[in-house]
């Protein structure tokens, strides 16, 4: 295989991820300190959108899992496409299908999309088997977080409360000062109210360190603050939730809520683990 193409692959898996991790439950404990501050000041509509927003968030975290469409934009003016299921109920995991070209990755397989997990905070990548190295006759190609996040940050990404989800990241939503009511718009044919908010690095609590620590390979891509926009559905449940950073944009529309499969790690006597050549390919592009 080619080493070249590690890039891509981190780059992706880095940005569908940072995708649900906005901010954390962490990050939401310390907007909260300084919300008594913001409250003495917010009268009426202000009022009124901290009550939706939190109204979603409490609904979103109780429901546990999604079925999701995801577009992924790395800034290099191709999207990435992933659907799947999202799951937060006990523990961040995601199971999508991606496009196997637009993530660079067709040399690893003959299929036009590639499966993709993340479980107990790893991605897994179904492949085809290799004729030689670490992937040869290997199903599934392993790169633990910690290669795209470093130690700390994928610490944080794969608590056991779910810290990587649409509804942590929510919570920065919830106690955010700066939120802004802009009305309503019907997406994916349902009646919506769109709220954006932007977070800065104080902001994201414990995942500040996926996004700046200095052994993240989201050091370099990723800007000083988080714009996110959520339109919330009648059911007070999210239908779209963007969100930019730096040079990444990421949309993700819900499509149905909970009742969704278990993930779980493909066989280790299938999997090839290339975490290692990913961190050294990393330390030599930085």
């Amino acid at each position: 295989m080619k080493l070249t193409y590690t890039a891509a692959w981190v780059g992706l898996t880095a940005a569908a991820m940072v995708a649900a991790t906005a901010c954390g439950s962490e990050g939401a404990k310390t907007a909260a300190e300084t919300a008594d501050q913001a409250a003495d000041k917010a009268v009426g509509k202000a009022d009124t959108i901290m009550a939706a927003l939190s109204r979603a968030t409490d609904r979103t975290e109780e429901v546990g899992s999604a079925e999701v469409r995801t577009t992924t934009d790395l800034g290099t003016g191709e999207p990435i496409a992933m659907d799947g299921t999202y799951s937060w109920g006990d523990g961040y995991a995601l199971d999508v299908k991606m496009d196997a070209e637009a993530a660079q990755m067709q040399e690893l397989t003959d299929s036009p999309t590639v499966r993709t997990l993340f479980v107990d905070g790893a991605y897994y990548y179904d492949i085809d088997p290799q004729p030689a190295g670490p992937l040869a006759g290997k199903e599934w190609m392993k790169i633990d977080g910690s290669a795209v996040f470093g130690e700390s940050g994928a610490a944080a990404m794969s608590g056991g409360g779910g810290g990587g989800s649409p509804a942590d990241s929510m919570k920065g939503l919830k106690y955010a000062s700066d939120v802004e009511d802009l009305g309503k718009e019907t997406v994916n044919g349902k009646s919506t109210t769109h709220y954006r908010a932007v977070l800065d690095q104080e902001d994201m609590g414990k995942f500040k360190e996926a996004f700046s620590g200095a052994d993240s390979l989201l050091n370099s891509a990723t800007g000083s603050s988080i714009t996110m926009d959520i339109w919330v559905g009648d059911k007070d449940l999210p239908v779209r939730l963007k969100q930019e950073f730096g040079a990444m944009e990421v949309t993700m529309d819900f499509d149905k809520f909970g009742a969704t499969k278990e993930i779980v790690a493909p066989p280790a006597e299938q999997t090839g683990d290339l975490t290692e050549e990913v961190k050294n390919s990393g330390v030599q592009q930085g």
